[in-house]
């Protein structure tokens, strides 16, 4: 085999190997959605630390993520738009808060399932809803209140 068929043999493997992990890279950090999902949203008084491919969790799991968010300009509250898996069937009386991963981690949306009988359906939107805390405002609270 002369040098040139070996080059091209070895740069198709490279542009090959170069493809599978561009394809892996954008399905791992969910920029290709191939499943679909329910799409859900909710109202938090302030969602610091989300954006759209933000995690949404319940008990630990990923469930879906993040996948908008704007401001509502009646209420002044942040809207969340998300996608969930299909496969769960979801508590229409279920909450969803704002939560970190510890002191320094990163925000996530932490779904809290209810007790209904009843499952929420496409386009719902979750009624309870806890915002973020942020960490330094709790810290002036504590140290302002030993006076």
């Amino acid at each position: 085999m002369s040098n040139s068929k070996i080059e091209t043999a070895v740069g198709g493997l490279v542009l090959t190997l170069a493809i599978g992990f561009l394809i892996y890279l954008l399905n791992s950090t969910n920029v290709i959605d191939n499943k679909g999902g329910l799409n859900l949203k909710a109202s938090f008084r302030s969602a610091d630390g989300i954006t759209a491919g933000t995690d949404v969790r319940m008990a630990g799991v990923k469930i879906g993520t993040v996948t908008g968010m704007r401001l509502d300009p009646e209420s002044y509250r942040a809207e969340v738009l998300f996608s969930l898996r299909e496969d769960l069937k979801i508590p229409d009386d279920s909450g969803v808060a704002v939560s970190q991963d510890g002191l320094l981690g990163g925000s996530f949306v932490e779904v809290i399932p209810g007790g209904s009988d009843f499952e929420l359906q496409e386009g719902a939107e979750f009624l309870d809803t806890q915002g973020s805390v942020s960490l330094v405002s709790l810290l002036l609270k504590f140290v302002t209140s030993g006076d």
